[in-house]
Formats: C-alpha cells, sequence, structure tokens
C-alpha cells in the first residue's frame, strides 16, 4: 500500500520531492509564498493574514504603529489609552523610565506614568512640607497640607479644631494665639 499524494495548496499537484507543511496544509517550497508580493517563503517563521502567509516586508503593511517610536509593531502588541504599544516602548514618562506592561499607571497628557513619578511630577503639594499629597488634604489658607503638616506655628501641635488663628499665613493654635 503506498502513502496518499500530498498535494500544494497552490498549483493542486502532487509533492514529489520536498514538502512544505504549514496552516494545515502542504505546498511545493517554490509555492509557499506570500499572499501580496508572490516571493516564496524561504525564513523559518512567517506571519498571517486572513489564513495566508505574508513574509515580513508585506506584513509591515498590517501591523500597527508604535505610539512611542512610530515604527510598525510586528510582534506583541501593547493596547494602552487607545494606543498600539511595542512593549519596550510602553514605559513611564516620567524620569524612572520603569517598564509599565502588566502594571497599573497614570494617564497626563497622552503619556503614562508609574505611580510615584506621577505624584512627584502632578501632585498637590503640601505648604507645610512640599510633598506631594496623595491622600486627603486639609484646605485651608489658600493651600493644601497633610493633616500632619497642619499644625501650629510655634508649639508645633496638631490643629484640630474648625477655629484657628493666623499668623504670617500660618495657622496658630487657640492657645498661642490667646
Amino acid at each position: 500500500m503506498s502513502e496518499p499524494e500530498s498535494i500544494c495548496h497552490k498549483c493542486n499537484e502532487a509533492i514529489e520531492q520536498r514538502i512544505i507543511t504549514a496552516l494545515g496544509k502542504t505546498w511545493h517550497p517554490e509555492h509557499f509564498a506570500c499572499k501580496d508580493c508572490q516571493r516564496p517563503i524561504k525564513e523559518s517563521t512567517f506571519n498571517i493574514q486572513n489564513g495566508e502567509p505574508v513574509c515580513s516586508d508585506c506584513f509591515v503593511n498590517y501591523s500597527d504603529t508604535c505610539f512611542g517610536c512610530k515604527q510598525p509593531i510586528l510582534e506583541r502588541t501593547i493596547k494602552a489609552m487607545e494606543q498600539s504599544w511595542h512593549e519596550n516602548c510602553f514605559v513611564c514618562g516620567g524620569p524612572c523610565k520603569k517598564p509599565l506592561v502588566g502594571t497599573s499607571f497614570y494617564e497626563r497628557d497622552g503619556r503614562p506614568y508609574c505611580r510615584i513619578d506621577f505624584e512627584q511630577l502632578f501632585a498637590a503639594r503640601c505648604a507645610g512640607c512640599a510633598q506631594p499629597i496623595t491622600e486627603n488634604a486639609i484646605v485651608a489658607l489658600n493651600a493644601k497640607w497633610h493633616r500632619d503638616c497642619f499644625k501650629c506655628k510655634k508649639c508645633a501641635s496638631p490643629i484640630t479644631a474648625s477655629t484657628f488663628a493666623v499668623e504670617d499665613n500660618k495657622p496658630l493654635c487657640t492657645a498661642c494665639s490667646g
């Protein structure tokens, strides 16, 4: 009993010699070609478009363009902020430049940021210590304050009462203002 003949997907003729098996089909090596430019695909890896092989040169026409570097994306695509990115290009827009793939991030003006850089660059600053305010703030004297930083200018006691005095635009507790 002889083996069943393999038929070329392109020319529908029997394959006698070398055979390429790809995409669940068999091909003569010279007929395993790009669906767009018709050049034979000789590389061991190839791209697929609509179930047909596509060479790397033609695949650029189907690929997304990276929002970060403006180059075609020929491998894994990251979709974030309604844009496409290379994995290596989806990084914090702040000074750290850390990769953001698989992490939560903040967005400002179309750029992604890690939490630390976002807070350092954009969070409101405390009038007492000048550090970013990332939790609830006390709003007083036309400024924002950390709860622990809103303290009496003279005795440094936290001001927890709703009434306080003011000296040089700094709070004074009722004991020190009397």
